[in-house]
């Protein structure tokens, strides 16, 4: 079952003419969450979705158990016993010799059934809306090629070309299939994450939960605090698409010393990561050692904490960047369990200041470079990107990236469109996401009012998933997405017959909406 959310319509009113208003069908993140039928027990995970699909393919094998040292120290620990989530199968890799990545079957004309699911899932019913619902403006897309319909074709077509991704790790069957890419819906991505001062598992499981159920379409895992192995497992075992920062788990092995970091204990991490089920790993092999001494003209230097790691480590030890130098090897890694590379940005500006400088843009020639070998590989590439960018350098991120980077797509944090408003850098980088989000950009990682202040709490990330997806839909719009206005319009005639009810429905958040009414 491919999941929608319907939203049921009142009759209009006899003084409006007295018509029957069908159902608007909108797409729909929440998953299981939200259906009244299912029972959902963190406990046991989320339904294996997948499964049936990835083994019938014949090219994974099922190991004796985790192969990272790390991952079989945390199972065998007695200690852990409690905390431990209780999976009763053991991780899949990819045969010898095997690639198990959707682009790889993408570049051998397959089909496969998750390409099918997105084509249903991106097309969201609107062939069944009215003529007068599926009305809308055609837009401006800076060169996308967005189709009318999306066809299970297209969808193969895209990822083939790698201008689209589908995180989806072999390891994590729970997936309802998802796509990343310019000529699709734009995307949201929501931070969660432990930290050193605490939080328990179930409150980031929570966490993760209320993401998705406001419209997180993936959800990364920035944990640094205890446990962060066990946190993983409960969270991946009931989510959406899981990415995360492998650095940063690596820094915690050597205690916080990252002139200690080893390519050894970063593979190890990876691989650790990789047979859990995280779908796609942010990677930091853009930060060059010639590149470092071009931030000390900057006002904030680095502010990428990945970025500031991998700095410390070059300069500590004067030599190119492990994660640079051992690309290709990490390429191997991804494509034994299709997991995608979200190519840091550990450059990124951190002010007004220093946007669009020689050092971001030196990055991300390289990571234009690193996504032509993870392609020669067969792995799933996005590039992310800035940041704090004004309103009129915006356009010329896009244009860079696209230029550089082979149309892979792009993921930014914002971008924020000034620094002056600290408690409302939802809106200053809701701004610039909307504009980003128009030019080409395919997911948005959501900023909360608390960024640059603290952590976020539940109403937080609420606020900050609402205007991301209020700043990806205003994309979609502008760029002519087909069936963007559907919902515009059902809301514009609830408003005009003064049907209330529908107009809450049709919102982003029809909680709010009544608090003010």
């Amino acid at each position: 079952r491919v999941p929608f959310r319907e939203i049921s319509l009142s009759d209009t009113p006899s003084a409006f003419g007295a018509e029957k208003n069908p159902p608007v069908v909108v797409y729909d993140t929440s998953g299981p969450y939200t259906d009244p039928t299912i029972s959902i027990d963190i406990r046991n995970g989320l339904p294996a979705l997948r499964t049936g699909w990835i083994m019938e393919r014949g090219d994974v094998e099922q190991l004796d158990g985790p192969t990272s040292e790390f991952g079989h120290q945390r199972l065998v620990d007695p200690e852990l016993s409690e905390m431990r989530f209780n999976l009763h199968r053991k991780p899949l890799r990819a045969k010898a010799g095997q690639n198990v990545s959707q682009m790889h079957y993408a570049r051998k004309g397959i089909i496969t059934p998750e390409m099918e699911f997105i084509a249903i899932r991106e097309n969201q019913r609107r062939e069944n809306m009215s003529e007068l619902l599926q009305t809308q403006h055609p837009g401006q897309d800076f060169g996308a090629n967005i189709p009318k319909m999306i066809t299970p074709e297209f969808v193969r077509d895209e990822v083939a070309r790698g201008r689209a991704i589908i995180p989806l790790n072999i390891n994590h069957p729970e997936i309802e299939p998802m796509i990343i890419g310019r000529n699709f819906l734009v995307k949201i991505n929501a931070n969660i994450g432990n930290s050193a001062l605490g939080s328990s598992i179930s409150e980031e499981v929570e966490k993760m939960v209320w993401s998705t159920r406001w419209g997180g379409d993936t959800v990364m895992d920035l944990s640094t605090g205890k446990n962060i192995h066990e946190t993983r497992e409960w969270i991946i075992r009931n989510s959406v698409p899981i990415g995360t920062v492998p650095i940063y788990q690596a820094l915690e092995k050597v205690n916080g010393k990252a002139e200690d970091l080893t390519w050894e204990i970063f593979r190890d991490t990876l691989i650790e990561q990789a047979e859990q089920g995280v779908d796609y790993f942010t990677i930091h092999a853009g930060v060059r050692l010639a590149y470092i001494p071009m931030t000390a003209k900057r006002m904030t230097g680095i502010v990428s904490r990945g970025g500031s790691i991998m700095a410390k480590w070059c300069l500590a030890h004067h030599k190119e960047s492990f994660l640079y130098e051992h690309f290709e090897d990490i390429c191997e890694i991804m494509k034994q369990y299709d997991v995608s590379f979200s190519l840091g940005d550990g450059l990124r500006p951190g002010s007004i200041y220093d946007a669009n400088d020689e050092a971001q843009f030196a990055e991300l020639k390289t990571l234009g470079e690193l996504t032509q070998i993870a392609w020669k590989h067969d792995v799933q590439c996005m590039i992310e990107g800035p940041g704090h960018v004004p309103m009129h350098l915006i356009k010329e991120n896009m244009e860079l990236q696209l230029e550089h980077c082979g149309e892979a797509p792009f993921y930014t944090l914002g971008p924020l469109t000034t620094d002056i408003a600290p408690g409302y850098d939802h809106i200053t980088s809701g701004i610039g996401a909307a504009m980003i989000g128009w030019y080409g950009c395919a997911m948005l990682c959501y900023v909360t009012p608390k960024e640059h202040l603290g952590l976020p709490d539940k109403e937080d990330v609420r606020v900050g998933i609402i205007t991301y997806k209020i700043a990806a839909h205003a994309a979609d719009l502008a760029k002519g997405h087909p069936g963007a206005q559907i919902r515009d319009n059902a809301l514009s005639k609830a408003r005009f017959e003064f049907r209330w009810e529908d107009q809450f429905n049709l919102g982003l958040d029809p909680e709010k909406a009544k608090e003010f009414h």
